[in-house]
Formats: C-alpha cells, sequence, structure tokens
C-alpha cells in the first residue's frame, strides 16, 4: 500500500493524453485557433481587461557607460509594473529592443547589473546582467519586474520571491500568476512602443527570460507576435518531467492545462516565429531530458510549416543558468535567418 500522494499523481500522470495535441494531419491552421482560445483561458487573460497605460518616469540616471530610466507603466487598472529601460548614452536613432525577464532571483536590478542584497553578485556571475548584455550588443535592454519578485511584491528586506500566495490567489478568480506576468508584458510592450519610441523599436526584437522568465517568455510567445524572437532559458520541459516530478514554486502549475497541452504541444502556437531554446546538461529543474522531448514535440509545428531553421535548440554544460558569450552567439545567429 502507498501512502504517498506525489507517487499516485505521478502514476496518474503518466495515463495523461493531452486533449489538444495535434496529431500531425488536422488543419493547423483551425487547429490553432481552438489552441489559443483555450490557453487563454487556462491563463486567465480572458479575465484581465485593457486600461489606458499611464506611463511614469520615476528617475533618469547615469549607470556606467549607459543610462538608466525608471518608469512605471499601469497594466490593470490601480495596478503599475516597474520597469528599467537600460540605453546606451551614445546612439543614433531607435534601438531594436530586448526585453528581459528575470527568474526567481532578487529582482529585475539584476539585468542592470545592480548589486541590492548579498547574493546578488554571485547570481550576475552566473550571467543575469541581461540587459547590460544586450546593451553591449546593440539593443535597448528592457527589465521587466514580474510579480512576485523584486519592486513588484518580492521581500524587500532579504531579496526572497514571493509567489505562492499571489499564485494562489489568482487561482481563486480563474486566473493564473502566470498569466498575469504575461499580460504585463504585452501591456508594457503596448507603452513602451509609444512612450519611447524615438528610442526603441520593434523590429528585430527579442523576449528573453530565464527559469521563472523563460516560463513567461513561453508562454507569451504563444500568443504575442510583435517580437522577432523568443529566448526561454532554462524553462522548457515536458510537465512529467519537471514540474510533477520535482518540486517547483506555484507560479509554474496552470489548472487544469495538462488536460489539454504538454509544453511541447503549445509549439503550433509559437511556430514559425523565431524560437531559442536553451537548456543545460545539468540542470535540476527543467531535466535535459524532458527538455529534449519537449524539444522535438515542439518542432513538428515548425516542420509542418517548412520552418525548421527558424527553431532551435542550444545546450550549454553546466547547471541551471545562462551562459551569456555561447547565448548571444546563437540568439544574433539566429536573428539573421
Amino acid at each position: 500500500m502507498s501512502f504517498l500522494p506525489l507517487e499516485n499523481h505521478k502514476r496518474l500522470f503518466k495515463n495523461v493524453k493531452p486533449l489538444l495535441h495535434w496529431d500531425g494531419v488536422s488543419p493547423l491552421d483551425k487547429h490553432k485557433e481552438v489552441c489559443r482560445k483555450r490557453l487563454i483561458e487556462l491563463l486567465g487573460l480572458d479575465t484581465m481587461e485593457m486600461c489606458a497605460p499611464s506611463t511614469k518616469i520615476i528617475k533618469r540616471e547615469e549607470l556606467g557607460e549607459n543610462e538608466h530610466i525608471h518608469f512605471t507603466v499601469q497594466t490593470e487598472r490601480d495596478y503599475y509594473v516597474n520597469c528599467h529601460l537600460l540605453l546606451p548614452k551614445k546612439r543614433n536613432g531607435a534601438l531594436p529592443l530586448c526585453v528581459c525577464l528575470q527568474g526567481h532571483v532578487s529582482g529585475a536590478h539584476l539585468s542592470l547589473g545592480i548589486e541590492k542584497f548579498p547574493y546578488d553578485g554571485v547570481y550576475i556571475s552566473h550571467d543575469v546582467d541581461f540587459a547590460r548584455q544586450a546593451v553591449k550588443r546593440g539593443f535597448a535592454g528592457l527589465a521587466i519586474e514580474q510579480r512576485g519578485f523584486g519592486e513588484n511584491g518580492g521581500n524587500p528586506e532579504n531579496g526572497a520571491t514571493n509567489c505562492a500566495h499571489i499564485a494562489l490567489n489568482a487561482s481563486l478568480m480563474g486566473r493564473t500568476l502566470i498569466g498575469e506576468r504575461v499580460w504585463d508584458v504585452q501591456r508594457v510592450l503596448d507603452a513602451v512602443l509609444d512612450e519611447f519610441s524615438d528610442a526603441v523599436s520593434a523590429e528585430g526584437s527579442i523576449l528573453m527570460g530565464e527559469s521563472g522568465g523563460g516560463t513567461a517568455t513561453y508562454y507569451t510567445a504563444c500568443l504575442e507576435d510583435r517580437f522577432e524572437l523568443f529566448v526561454p532559458i532554462v524553462a522548457l520541459c515536458t510537465f512529467e518531467d519537471s514540474i510533477v516530478s520535482i518540486s517547483h514554486c506555484a507560479c509554474n502549475y496552470i489548472p487544469s492545462i495538462a488536460k489539454y497541452f504538454d509544453m511541447g504541444d503549445l509549439g503550433v502556437l509559437i511556430a514559425p516565429k523565431r524560437l531559442l531554446i536553451f537548456s543545460t546538461t545539468e540542470d535540476e529543474w527543467f531535466p535535459l531530458n524532458g527538455a529534449k522531448k519537449a524539444f522535438d514535440e515542439l518542432k513538428r509545428a515548425y516542420t509542418a510549416h517548412g520552418a525548421e531553421n527558424m527553431c532551435q535548440m542550444l545546450i550549454a554544460e553546466g547547471g541551471h543558468r545562462f551562459f551569456a558569450d555561447k547565448g548571444w552567439r546563437a540568439i544574433l545567429d539566429l536573428l539573421k535567418k
């Protein structure tokens, strides 16, 4: 007799067959319509209402060789997101935008290379300073604070994240925290392309994120068309190999999603957009074997579009993190295709 609910869930999950798994034969365009509608409902995006963006600049300052603009955007009525735009001091015209999403770290300030908490130096040494990296490569870097992190609900005393309570509250209202994060990315993009049109452009733009930020990047890729490249970093994996088998933060769980999709099945909503999956050999949270299975599944949709070269998987040696030099070489190469 087993008295372990988790083991029972693992056993039950082996028999889950996603209802919206594409059979490879049904018309893909019609299947996409069904999948898109279902994903919007599962994420709870249908419960969210548009509002005036109400962008407010908090601070402009020099940050090393760059200009840093801290501003907020109203993404829902009376809810505001902290954003940090990093631009080179010397520039000619608008630069392609690189939107950066942190994972479960102390906040978006890390994307700028700023240390606020004792462990931040370690995070930065693991290449989480995405906006700073982007500016060095000719982009405008925009770090968006995700809900439950940093200035948007993180623990101000020690920099810890705070997802569980927020995620559970969202579920009471038919929402999800990951859906709210996707919504924020889209609404901030609306505002930034309008407010800073002299400095940033959607042409050649990137959305990239690591771990929890990579998860938000992946789901955003399913529903957003304005970025030219999506880069989910150490985030793709089958549900069975990752969040079912390994204890994860509550923000990874979307009620009932496995009835309809596994992560790879969502490739039908991303193809043929440029997609770079960044995985590592020793990822303890999103194991490589599960990442490969999910990638093989999502690539079927790219093959159906005749766009195999638009979807790539980069595997780096190491643990659950980004490796900037290797990653950016692949990013810039894929943008050229």
